[in-house]
């Protein structure tokens, strides 16, 4: 039997239920801070990640899904699309033992130089931020001013699963990212996002988070800081883990990333960024802390707090639940004012977040069962011929948004209102012969067992009304 890859799941009925509920509240929280949804491609050119995120953090160095394209490069991809001339055969025949490909050539194939056959390094997106910095260069999208952003999808990371750790994961996330005159590096957009996920939890029922603050500081700030901390590790980075030593010398601010309980010693003893922010820093950082307590949101200052990426700058923060145990980070963001420049584009502070949908739903302390929707009505149809009959009638309904669910001619009603009742639906409609001749249905309540005579101009009123009252 074929079964999901590791690090996958299926997420099945009703939990699924759990999650539109997840997806459909963050969309209105969304939608009243003025966010509007991008989707960009689950495949990137795997330099967006080397230059976005950072040769040396764990996810690009450990836990990226990366392969080469053995197709043809953008170019030719191209120039094939524009004359037309991209070939329609590819043919795999054995013969005495020996595989032979054969497949017609093209025009733009006899003329293209071989330069320009180049195969292509593709991975499957761990993160989404690059993606989207890369699209609002690509579609000069300062051209609208300031962008509010937001995503809903899967992301890839060959990590070791755990719980609420997958492999193939989902992500629901939000980027505020302009030119500069449009108000984008303030530390009002800062707070703003940090208050959007206080309400996105609220509205969800999480309660018992803990949001931590902190300010990693701007380009000149962070080499600073890195010359201390090497300074300070050389002595003692041969006692720690091994990443921590390759980190300790490659890039000194993801030591702060160790979950080593035998390094915490050492790294507690290590200097802080704060002490290295410089003025401009160290007011923007204020301003946020000022509107977020005026905002009644509250939080608390940890000057270890990171974050995993190497885009990150000024503010970063991260909501945690203690219903995760060890691994009890719900979601994370920070300020990215330098990323569009390494990709490429022009000044485009930026500030952002992402949620692990995985988690986010297991700290809600709740089971697709409790979100259930089940049918708010079964339809039974009685006898031969009418399926189609039944079939009408479920149109109607439909047509004023009630859910219905449609049994079948052949089963007998002791049947029906058995699946009816498994199906969890709030009523069982019976339609045979009798109640489609005189018009007058039999409507039965299937928790109570109370059962109604209805005409049918008023079964869609008569089931919304005990919908609602229930």
């Amino acid at each position: 039997m074929i079964k999901s890859v590791r690090g996958t799941r299926d997420l099945l009925p009703p939990e699924t239920e759990l999650w539109n509920f997840v997806e459909a509240t963050a969309r209105d929280v969304f939608r009243a801070y003025n966010f509007h949804e991008i989707r960009t491609p689950i495949i990137e050119d795997t330099q967006l990640f080397l230059r976005g995120v950072g040769e040396e953090t764990d996810v690009v160095s450990k836990q990226m899904y990366t392969w080469t394209d053995q197709g043809r490069g953008d170019r030719e991809d191209q120039s094939e699309v524009e004359d037309g001339s991209k070939s329609k055969l590819s043919i795999s025949a054995t013969s005495d033992g020996q595989t032979v490909q054969l497949r017609a050539a093209t025009r733009s194939e006899a003329v293209q130089p071989e330069q320009e056959r180049r195969k292509q390094s593709l991975t499957l997106r761990p993160e989404n931020t690059a993606g989207v910095v890369r699209a609002y260069i690509e579609h000069r999208l300062w051209d609208r001013g300031l962008n509010k952003l937001y995503y809903i999808g899967p992301q890839f990371r060959r990590e070791r699963t755990q719980k609420g750790r997958y492999r193939q994961f989902y992500q629901i996330g939000a980027e505020i990212i302009g030119p500069p005159s449009a108000g984008s590096e303030s530390p009002a957009r800062d707070a703003e996002i940090i208050e959007l996920l206080a309400t996105l939890l609220k509205r969800l029922g999480v309660t018992g988070w803990q949001l931590q603050l902190n300010s990693i500081g701007c380009a000149n700030d962070r080499a600073a800081y890195n010359e201390a901390l090497r300074k300070a590790l050389d002595p003692v980075k041969d006692k720690m883990d091994r990443d921590c030593q390759r980190r300790a010398v490659t890039n000194p601010l993801r030591v702060f990333d160790c979950k080593v309980p035998e390094d915490q010693p050492i790294i507690d003893k290590l200097p802080r960024i704060s002490q290295f922010l410089d003025e401009p820093c160290r007011q923007h950082f204020a301003q946020v802390q000022e509107i977020l307590k005026s905002v009644g949101v509250e939080f608390q200052l940890n000057d270890r707090l990171v974050r995993g990426l190497d885009y990150y700058m000024r503010t970063t923060f991260e909501f945690t639940h203690g219903a995760l145990g060890a691994q009890n980070a719900i979601l994370g963001g920070g300020r990215y004012d330098g990323l569009s420049e390494a990709l490429g584009g022009p000044q485009a502070p930026g500030i952002g977040f992402a949620i692990g949908e995985d988690r986010l739903v297991m700290s809600l302390g709740e089971s697709g069962e409790d979100v259930f929707r089940g049918p708010e009505v079964y339809i039974a149809p009685l006898g031969a011929g009418m399926n189609k009959e039944a079939a009408r009638l479920a149109r109607e309904l439909r047509a004023h948004d009630i859910v219905v669910e449609l049994g079948d001619e052949s089963f007998r009603l002791k049947k029906s209102l058995e699946t009816a009742a498994k199906l969890g639906a709030k009523y069982a409609l019976i339609a045979g012969e009798n109640e489609l001749s005189t018009g007058v249905f039999a409507l039965k309540h299937l928790a109570t067992g109370k059962q109604e005579s209805v005409p049918r101009p008023d079964l869609a009123a008569r089931i919304q009304d005990v919908s609602e009252e229930k």
